[in-house]
C-alpha cells in the first residue's frame, strides 16, 4: 500500500526537498509539499502550520523539518494524521523513511557493563557514592570498587552497603581474599577475580564470582576452575584476561575465542582496559572493535576503567558501541548506517549542500545578515552583498563588514573557526549549533517544541533575524 506523505516547508528549502521527493519510490510513497509561506523552514511556528497548511485528501502521515519548534500530538490531534519531526538536513531525509535498507532502533543492548572505580580505597564513602552515581548516569550497570595493594579498605563494607541502599549493583575487584570475602559478606553482587586457587571462597557466599586463569597463559586452569562450578550448579562469569598490544594482545583474542568455542553456553567477561587505557588512541575506535569482538562471541559482560586523561568517556562509548552492535547483530548487518554515536571526529556525510546549491541559495538573500555554510571546496559566507569560499576562518575578516560591530564580530569569528575546523575534519556543520562529537562529548538537551533563547551577543540589544539559509 502506498502511504501519502506530506512535506511542510519553508520558500527557501523547497527546491531542494522537490528533487528528494521527486526521487521517493512510487511504490512506497506518493508525496505533497506543503509551502508553510515562510521563507525559513525553521521558523515556523505551531499557529502558522495550523493557519497556513490544509492537508489533501488521502494524507497519512504530515513530516515537519527538523528544526521546526511546535507540539506534535496537538499538531497530529489539529490534522488527524501522524505529524512527526524530520531529519535536521533534507539530505538525510530518505534515510528517516527507512529507505536506508533498515529502520535503528538503538534501545536495546545485551552488554553488561562493569565500571571499577580503581581508587575506592582512597576515597570516603559519600565520595565513592557520588563517583557511582555519575558512573550509573552514564551507562554503568555495576559498580566496581577496585582494591589497592598495600593500601587498607577499612570502610569496604559501609562502601558496598551505601551503594546497595542507593539501588546500584556492586563487584568487589581485589587480589586480597579477606578483603573479597568482606564485600561478599557486605552484599556484594559479583567478586572479581576468583581462579582455581582461590575459587574455595565461591562456594562461601552469595556473590558471582568472575573466573580468570591463574596466569593469562593457562587456560587448562580456567576450564578446571569452570568444571568445577558448574559441577556446583552455581552461576559464574569466566574471563580469559585481555592483554595489552605486544604483551599477548593477539594470544589472548585467540583465547577468548576458544573459551567460547569450549564452553558455547556459559557467560563471560572481557577487561577492556588493558587496550583502551594502554594504546594512546582514540578510544572510541577500539572500544567499538572490541565490543564487535564481545558481540560476535556472546560475551555480555565488560569490565571497563578510567583512569587516562583520553578514555575520559570510555562508559558512554561502551554504552554508544553495545547499542549499535546489538541492532547490527539482530539485522545480521555491518556496523554501518547505524546512527553517528561512533564518528567522534569524521561524519560519513559531512556536506549537506554542494556550492552550486548554496550559490544559489546565497543569490537569493536580501539582506545584510552573513549566512555561514560548509561545502566539500571550503566554508561559505554570504549575505546581499558577498559570496565568499575559503578555508582560514580568519582571512575572512577583511570581507566583512563587522569592524565596528563588536559582537556580530565576535560571533562570526566563532561561527567561522568552527566551519572551518568541521571543513578540516570532514564534520557537519550547521550555523549556530554545536558541532556533533557523537559519544565524545554529552549533547546540550533541547526543547523540540520552543525557539532557543537568543545569543550572548545579542543580549541587550533588538534580535537579528534568524539565518535565511537554515532549514
Amino acid at each position: 500500500m502506498t502511504e501519502h506523505l506530506v512535506f511542510v516547508t519553508g520558500r527557501l528549502a523547497k527546491p531542494r526537498l522537490e528533487s528528494v521527493v521527486a526521487a521517493l519510490p512510487r511504490e512506497r510513497f506518493t508525496g505533497t509539499i506543503a509551502d508553510a509561506g515562510v521563507k525559513v523552514a525553521a521558523l515556523m511556528t505551531e499557529e502558522i502550520i495550523r493557519r497556513r497548511v490544509t492537508l489533501p485528501e488521502g494524507a497519512d502521515r504530515v513530516i515537519l523539518p527538523g528544526r521546526c519548534r511546535a507540539d506534535l500530538a496537538a499538531l497530529s490531534a489539529h490534522f488527524g494524521v501522524p505529524v512527526e519531526r524530520g531529519p535536521d538536513e533534507i539530505v538525510d531525509l530518505p534515510a528517516h523513511l527507512g529507505l536506508a535498507g533498515r529502520k535503528v532502533d538503538l534501545s536495546r543492548h545485551d552488554l553488561t557493563i562493569f565500571s571499577e572505580i580503581v581508587d575506592a580505597s582512597r576515597m570516603t564513602p559519600d565520595e565513592i557514592l557520588a563517583r557511582a552515581r555519575d558512573l550509573a548516569r552514564r551507562g554503568a550497570d555495576v559498580i566496581d570498587l577496585g582494591g589497592l595493594p598495600d593500601t587498607p579498605f577499612p570502610h569496604l563494607e559501609e562502601a558496598v552497603r551505601l551503594l546497595k541502599g542507593a539501588g546500584l549493583r556492586v563487584s568487589v575487584d581485589s587480589f586480597d581474599r579477606e578483603e573479597l570475602a568482606r564485600g561478599a559478606r557486605a552484599g556484594a553482587d559479583f567478586l572479581l577475580s576468583l581462579n582455581e586457587d582461590s575459587l574455595d571462597l565461591a562456594f562461601e557466599t552469595d556473590a558471582v564470582p568472575v573466573l580468570v586463569p591463574v596466569r593469562p597463559d593457562d587456560l587448562e586452569s580456567l576450564d578446571r576452575a569452570i568444571a568445577r562450578m558448574r559441577a556446583a550448579g552455581k552461576p559464574f562469569l569466566a574471563d580469559p584476561i585481555l592483554e595489552p598490544i605486544h604483551f599477548g594482545f593477539a594470544a589472548s583474542i585467540v583465547r577468548y575465542h576458544e573459551t567460547r568455542r569450549r564452553h558455547p553456553d556459559i557467560e563471560m567477561m572481557m577487561g577492556t582496559g588493558n587496550l583502551t587505557e594502554l594504546t594512546e588512541a582514540d578510544s572510541v575506535g577500539v572500544t567499538a572493535l572490541l565490543v564487535g569482538l564481545c558481540s560476535e562471541l556472546a560475551i555480555r559482560n565488560v569490565l571497563i576503567v578510567q583512569v587516562s586523561n583520553h578514555t575520559r568517556r570510555t562508559v558512554e562509548e561502551h554504552d554508544a558501541a553495545r547499542r549499535v552492535m546489538y541492532a547490527a547483530r539482530a539485522d545480521g548487518a555491518l556496523p554501518k548506517g547505524y546512527g553517528r554515536q561512533l564518528l567522534g571526529l569524521h561524519d560519513k556525510r559531512p556536506y549537506t549542500q554542494t556550492p552550486e546549491e548554496i550559490a544559489a541559495l546565497a543569490a537569493e538573500v536580501r539582506d545584510p545578515n552573513y549566512r555561514v555554510a560548509v561545502a566539500q571546496d571550503g566554508v561559505h559566507v554570504y549575505n546581499r552583498a558577498i559570496h565568499k569560499v575559503g578555508t582560514d576562518a580568519m582571512a575572512f575578516f577583511p570581507d566583512l563588514d563587522v569592524a565596528t560591530d563588536g559582537g556580530h564580530a565576535f560571533y562570526l569569528g566563532g561561527e567561522l573557526t568552527k566551519a572551518e575546523l568541521a571543513w578540516r575534519l570532514g564534520k557537519r556543520y550547521v550555523q549556530d549549533e554545536p558541532l556533533d562529537w557523537g559519544c565524545a562529548a554529552d549533547a546540550a538537551a533541547e526543547d523540540t517544541t520552543a525557539f532557543k533563547e537568543v545569543g550572548h551577543t545579542l543580549h541587550g540589544r533588538r534580535p537579528a533575524r534568524a539565518p535565511d539559509g537554515t532549514e
